[in-house]
């Protein structure tokens, strides 16, 4: 009976001991591996505040008088500010150019051309994207100065944080300059610079 008792026991044993089998302890999870952040994505630069800078180019003059007409250098100051309204971005400046555009003999010389400007443009990366327009004053070598308006384009790219440099086309009107009936018209295209506050 004893023999029978150990055989059915190592039997049982044999049968259960597989599931029995391994420790008592659950097995340690996976570990978990954590997926990288992506890359934040850059920023604009901020347009908001003032600035200064210079300008130069080329300007050309025609009006309705026959052979009266010229080109020649040009260039001066600029300054102004801008407010960022995150896509846009608005602002006002003011121009001042000197020149020594002759045009034709005997006739008059544009000495300096000085502007009051609004722009709004659009960012582009590092960049602004721009029309602009406002009031100019020309002054001449014979036939005093008058008042205008000018419309045009330009672009502007931020190069460091306080450095943009861009390029700007301008149309100035100037209608019967000087109480004359002489009409005077002028383009100009100008690299600037400016340091930003």
């Amino acid at each position: 009976m004893l023999k029978q008792g150990s055989t059915l026991l190592a039997a049982l044993a044999l049968a259960t001991g597989p599931a029995l089998a391994g420790s008592a302890t659950p097995p340690e999870p996976d570990p978990v591996i954590a997926t990288p952040a992506p890359p934040p994505v850059p920023s604009s630069p901020d347009w908001t505040g003032p600035y200064v800078g210079g300008q130069i180019g080329w300007g050309n003059v025609d009006t309705n008088l026959p052979g009266v007409s010229g080109d020649d250098v040009i260039g001066g100051l600029i300054a102004g500010y801008d407010y960022d309204f995150g896509q846009w971005v608005v602002g006002g400046g003011l121009d001042y150019d000197w020149a020594d555009i002759g045009l034709g003999a005997g006739n008059p010389t544009l000495e300096n051309v000085f502007r009051v400007k609004a722009r709004g443009g659009y960012k582009i990366g590092n960049g602004l994207l721009y029309g602009t327009g406002g009031w100019a004053q020309a002054d001449t070598s014979t036939l005093g100065d008058d008042d205008g308006y000018f419309i045009g384009a330009g672009y502007e790219h931020m190069v460091t944080q306080n450095i943009s440099l861009g390029g700007e086309v301008l149309y100035h009107e100037f209608d019967n300059f000087n109480s004359t009936t002489t009409d005077v018209d002028a383009t100009t295209v100008q690299l600037r610079g400016a340091f930003r506050f």
